[in-house]
C-alpha cells in the first residue's frame, strides 16, 4: 500500500481536523494505533505542523466523512497522477568527457546499421553532418584512434532510442521496396 507525503505530519492533521479513529489513521499512515495515540496524547510529534492530504490531493473529503461515519471503514488514497515532462527537442548536450567517444560511437552505428539516415544518426547520438561525413571518409582527425564501440554501452544514447531508430529505418526501407540488412552480429572482441 503507498502511504501519504508525509505520513507523521499527515496523522498530526487528521487527528486534529477529523473524527477517525486512531486504527483509520494509523492504517492510512502507515504507522501503529498506539503511535497515533501518543501523538494525540501530545508525547509525540509536538513540533509537527499538519500537513492537509485533502488540500494536497491524496485522499477526498468525501472519503474522509464516509470513514468517519464508519469506524470500520479504511481510508483510501486517491490515484497517484504523476506529470511526465515531454521530452525537450533541440541540441542534445554531451558531457565533455564523453565527447571523444562519439566519433566511436558513429563508426559503430555506420558500420553495423547502415540503414539509418545521416539525420537519424544525427539525432540519436547528438553529432553533426559534418562529423559523420569526416568518420565515415577517415578524415577525422583523431581517424587513427576511432574504433567502433556501441553508442549504448558508451553512454551516448539507450537500446531503446537506438532500437527505435533502426525500426523505423527498416520500416523505411521495406516501403521503399529496398531490402532491410539483417541484424549485425557482434563480434567475439566487443562482446567482451
Amino acid at each position: 500500500m503507498t502511504l501519504p507525503l508525509m505520513p507523521k505530519a499527515t496523522a498530526v492533521w487528521l487527528i486534529d481536523k477529523t473524527a477517525l479513529t486512531f486504527t483509520q489513521i494509523a492504517d492510512y499512515c502507515g504507522m501503529h494505533p498506539l503511535e497515533i495515540q501518543a501523538i494525540a496524547d501530545g508525547e509525540v510529534a509536538q513540533g509537527i505542523n499538519g500537513y492537509d492530504p485533502v488540500a494536497n490531493s491524496q485522499v477526498t473529503a468525501e472519503e474522509i466523512a464516509r470513514c468517519e461515519k464508519d469506524p470500520a471503514a479504511r481510508l483510501k488514497m486517491m490515484p497517484v497522477t504523476t506529470h511526465t515532462p515531454k521530452k525537450q527537442k533541440g541540441a542534445r548536450y554531451t558531457p565533455v568527457a564523453k565527447r571523444n567517444d562519439r566519433p566511436d560511437g558513429i563508426a559503430f552505428v555506420l558500420r553495423n546499421y547502415p540503414q539509418l539516415s545521416e539525420a537519424q544518426v544525427i539525432k540519436l547520438l547528438g553529432t553533426t553532418k559534418d562529423t559523420i561525413q569526416k568518420v565515415r571518409d577517415r578524415q577525422h582527425w583523431n581517424s587513427a584512434n576511432i574504433k567502433p564501440r556501441d553508442p549504448v554501452i558508451l553512454g551516448l544514447c539507450t537500446q531503446t532510442d537506438l532500437n527505435a531508430m533502426v525500426n523505423a529505418a527498416n520500416e523505411r526501407l521495406a516501403r521503399e521496396g529496398r531490402a532491410v540488412p539483417p541484424p549485425p552480429q557482434i563480434e567475439a572482441d566487443e562482446a567482451a
